[in-house]
């Protein structure tokens, strides 16, 4: 047997570990599934939700029953495409909405229900040292950066050098909010605009 058979060989015996990440956003459920081989991380699959789950957090920090029930048949269906992942190869995170609302409890309890995951609130800060993680084993860049994610609910702004963060913010401010706040009728109006600037800017 060649060298060249034998690698081959070695190569198809080498155990490939299966992850799954989900990102559940204020604005969009994000779901990447991959491999990992020989240190290598090998994207499989890719799918992402349009849900805006903010916009059902109202002034008082309570999310609606609508906004949890349409959640939580997102999560049902994100199950059903991870099919035999054991529990401690995903990892769910929920971002600025659940950390926000009043009763993430009752998202939760009715999320365990379809989704057998744990699903875990990260604050603000370690959203955007993952963020920025994200971007840096990603983009190669040389020197400092800086990393911004308008996010659904919150924005996320991060100085950094190669894979260190130096500097991060999580601000609450986000697309879902700010349009659900200003332009509530679908139209960009002057005036709405004027005062969506100055809530961004005070923020």
């Amino acid at each position: 047997m060649s060298d060249f058979t034998q690698t081959l060989d070695s190569e198809d015996k080498r155990t490939a570990t299966r992850i799954a990440a989900l990102d559940i956003g204020s604005n969009s459920f994000h779901l990447v599934v991959a491999r990992i081989v020989a240190n290598d991380v090998q994207i499989l699959h890719q799918v992402k939700m349009k849900v805006q789950l903010a916009r059902g957090l109202d002034a008082d920090n309570w999310l609606s029953d609508d906004s949890i029930a349409r959640g939580v048949d997102h999560l049902r269906l994100i199950n059903d495409s991870l099919g035999d992942f054991e529990p401690d190869s995903v990892r769910a995170v929920a971002t600025y909405t659940l950390r926000q609302a009043r009763n993430a409890r009752q998202f939760l309890g009715a999320a365990r229900e379809v989704f057998p995951y744990p699903i875990e609130i990260i604050r603000g800060m370690e959203e955007a040292r993952l963020i920025y993680q994200g971007v840096a084993h990603t983009q190669h860049a040389e020197g400092r950066r800086m990393v911004i994610d308008i996010g659904g609910g919150s924005t996320e702004l991060i100085l950094g050098e190669g894979f260190d963060p130096i500097a991060l913010t999580s601000l609450q401010m986000g697309c879902v909010t700010f349009s659900h706040r200003f332009f509530r009728d679908g139209e960009i109006k002057q005036k709405q605009f004027d005062k969506a600037v100055t809530a961004a800017r005070q923020i």
